[in-house]
Parts: C-alpha cells; sequence; structure tokens
C-alpha cells in the first residue's frame, strides 16, 4: 500500500513500484517513444512476438528494459505472460503505439501514492486517426483497464480484443493515453484483416452461429452506430473512413464465420490460428473469477466506476 504523501518528499519516493509492460511486434516506428513514456517505471518489461525489424535493438537499448520474445496467441495472452513477469507492486500495460502523457503520469503517481489505492484503474484512451484525434465514431468512450495491481486483474481468454478482468468495479482515471492507432491506412487494413481472422476463430471455438443477421445486419448496425448514433459524422471524412472500415471488419468476421460451417458441412474445417494453452498464463484469471463467484467481487459501483470486466473497442 503506498503511503501518505510526507512534506520534503516527492511523489517518487512515495509511491509503490510500477512495472511497464508492452507487447510488440514489428514496432520499430512506435517502439521508442513509448519506451520513452514508460522511462519513470521501475522497469519495462517487452514482450516481443519475434519481430523482424529493429524493434527487439530498439527495445534492448534501454536501460530499464527487461526484453522477452514470446509465441502470440492472442493479446490476452501475451498481455497476461507478460505480467507474469513482473515484480513490482503494480504493472501498467501499453501497446506500442500508445503512450503515457506526463500528465497521465502525474495522476498514476499521485493515486498510487494516496491512502488505499483501488485494485486497478481504467484508463480512457486518446485516438489518432492520421495525425488527428477521432473526437467520435465510439471512441469519445473508449477507456481500458490498464493499470492494476498485479495478481488482481488478468486478460479474459479470447485470441483478439480481450478484456481485462478484475473482482471488482475499477475507477475511470481523468487523464488519457495517447493512442496512435492508424499512422498507416494501409497497414491498419492489414490489421482488420487478420483481427477478423482471429475474431472468427474465436466464434468458431465458441460454436457461435453466423447467418444473415450477423452477415448483413451487424455491419450494417455497426457502420449506423459509429457515423450517426456516436456522431462519427462531426469527424468529417476520417469519421465516415473509420465507420465504414469498422463495418467492413464486422462483415469480414461474421461472413467468415459463416463460410467455416457452410464447408465444414461439406467436410472440410478451417485451418484456426492457435491458441494458447499453458495454464500458468490462465491462472491468474482462474483466481480472479473464483474470487468473483464466491461473492468477493459483489460491491456495488460507485459514480465513476466500471464495471469489474471492461473491454476496449472492437477495432483497434
Amino acid at each position: 500500500m503506498g503511503a501518505s504523501v510526507q512534506p520534503g518528499r516527492s511523489l517518487q519516493a512515495q509511491r509503490v513500484t510500477v512495472s511497464g509492460i508492452i507487447t510488440c511486434c514489428n514496432e520499430e516506428t512506435h517502439i521508442a517513444a513509448c519506451l520513452e513514456s514508460l522511462d519513470w517505471c521501475d522497469e519495462i518489461i517487452v514482450v516481443d512476438s519475434f519481430s523482424t525489424d529493429r524493434t527487439p535493438e530498439i527495445a534492448l537499448a534501454h536501460p530499464k528494459v527487461r526484453f522477452f520474445q514470446h509465441e502470440y496467441f492472442g493479446d490476452g495472452a501475451q498481455k497476461n505472460w507478460g505480467i507474469n513477469q513482473a515484480t513490482s507492486e503494480w504493472v501498467l500495460i501499453l501497446d506500442a503505439d500508445e503512450r503515457c502523457s506526463a500528465a497521465l503520469r502525474e495522476e498514476i503517481e499521485t493515486r498510487l501514492s494516496g491512502p488505499a489505492p483501488h485494485d486497478g484503474y481504467n484508463i480512457r484512451r486518446r485516438c489518432y486517426f492520421l495525425g488527428r484525434v477521432l473526437r467520435f465514431s465510439g471512441w469519445q468512450h473508449d477507456r481500458a483497464v490498464r493499470l492494476v495491481r498485479r495478481g488482481k486483474g488478468y486478460y479474459a481468454n479470447r485470441r483478439v480484443h480481450a478484456g481485462m478482468v478484475t473482482v471488482r468495479p475499477v475507477p475511470v482515471l481523468r487523464q488519457p493515453l495517447e493512442h496512435f492507432m492508424i499512422e498507416c491506412f494501409h497497414g491498419y487494413v492489414q490489421r482488420i484483416n487478420l483481427y477478423s481472422y482471429w475474431g472468427a476463430a474465436q466464434g468458431w471455438r465458441d460454436r457461435k452461429r453466423s447467418g444473415l443477421v450477423q452477415v448483413l445486419v451487424r455491419p450494417l448496425w455497426r457502420f449506423f452506430r459509429g457515423y450517426v448514433v456516436q456522431l462519427g459524422i462531426l469527424d468529417g471524412l476520417r469519421g465516415l473512413t473509420f465507420c465504414a472500415l469498422q463495418a467492413y471488419a464486422s462483415y469480414l468476421k461474421w461472413s467468415l464465420l459463416w463460410s467455416w460451417y457452410e464447408n465444414a458441412e461439406r467436410g472440410r474445417q478451417p485451418a484456426l490460428p492457435p491458441f494458447e494453452e499453458d495454464p500458468a498464463v490462465w491462472s491468474g484469471l482462474d483466481r480472479i473469477r473464483a474470487a468473483r463467484r464466491f461473492g468477493r467481487g459483489t460491491a456495488m459501483a460507485t459514480p465513476g466506476m466500471r464495471p469489474a470486466s471492461w473491454a476496449s473497442n472492437d477495432a483497434k
């Protein structure tokens, strides 16, 4: 637990220890700035999915980095594996295209230096599309649990878009992460194709079905929700493009899943990506869910709190 702030002592001396965790693959254009934004942490753990560019070289040059390479089985599995390597009391988890601003750092250190901090915190994300903030299109509500006391939160067992699971609801910090989501349009479309494949594989594994509603209605609703309900129209051409891409991602995932069931009836099984089967990666998640089942997570949420399991936007 962090002690109360005493006169003449800095927040750095007062707060508990924090491990920064970055999961990445081929992020040479982002990794240096991400590392710099976490330089205040007591250690930085980089979990690399066998990059073929200069990402490992750049990460290893940082004096606080503990560098690991681990096969990628999904964002939840990779982040849980990183949490298991941490040695500090708290972990702050970033993707390589995110930055912890000076204002967010100050808020985190103030929270952790005060009396009786919570076991985790939701963090808003300010999303950038080709150098400009997406003010609407669904991203005005985006947040994710990224700061958690070690052992008090783990990611769900999903191949893609896994949310952090905690025992109790967690409050939302005021300052956002800076999320440079789309700087290369071509690269983002490639990511959508890959994530849609992974999402379809998760649906197959969960025995979800796909038909006319999923293939037609879901993408149309996805576009209408982002562009009209969530005011993407106010983001101009960026909003139109972004919302259309989210509809395309939904169509691709559900149509791919539908095609697999059609082929299965003809005796052709889909080629699925591998999933993480190591029990050690999911043991922490099992403990969290057991605590919730036995009633230790039943406290009512107070204003500013978010549910104990909170997933970020589908289209990252």
